[in-house]
């Protein structure tokens, strides 16, 4: 088995990208964004993060969190949030053709076993990042503008001042050479 090394920054900001077993197209559904949303939240009650930018995609989604000072275990965080959906879930959406393994661990199907983190390093990272999962659902072909999107934190950055409603539709070019995912 790999040894996966995990950034380890107490207090630190991280981009998580979280894919759908086999890229499933899910979710996006009202069960699965009520389930996820309800598991944050019971998540944040034992385990607090702050989500400064978001985006849920129909088979993956991105997210900034910052973990409280002294903290760095955004994995059982993760782990919370997947085995909540997974428990509210897994009947209607847990893929029927399990793997023995997968099976074995009394796994639903609904989310691939890893996930990826990116250590935010200063302002200028965040902002990108930021920018990066606001453009998304673009980057994807869901919506022609960023705002069209409805999953999506772009929202309370138009609210707060930070983007215009029409941002990014200057600047495509740059996002798509700028990250990937």
């Amino acid at each position: 088995m790999s040894n996966y090394r995990r950034a380890n920054i107490r207090g630190g900001a991280y981009f998580f990208t979280v894919n759908t077993l086999r890229r499933m197209p899910i979710l996006t559904e009202l069960t699965m964004r009520a389930a996820l949303r309800d598991a944050i939240a019971q998540t944040r009650l034992s385990h607090p993060f702050t989500i400064d930018a978001w985006v849920l995609l129909p088979d993956h989604l991105h997210c900034i969190w910052t973990l409280p000072q002294g903290d760095a275990n955004f994995s059982a965080r993760w782990s919370m949030i997947k085995r909540l959906v997974s428990q509210r879930c897994g009947a209607e959406f847990g893929a029927a053709d399990l793997s023995a393994s997968r099976a074995s661990r009394k796994e639903t199907g609904i989310w691939q076993r890893r996930f990826w983190e990116h250590q935010i390093r200063d302002d200028n990272d965040f902002s990108r990042h930021v920018d990066y999962i606001h453009w998304n659902p673009v980057k994807h072909g869901l919506v022609t503008r960023a705002i069209d999107w409805p999953y999506s934190t772009f929202h309370r950055y138009v609210a707060g001042g930070m983007y215009l409603t029409d941002w990014g539709l200057s600047e495509a070019t740059e996002f798509a050479n700028n990250l990937g995912e």
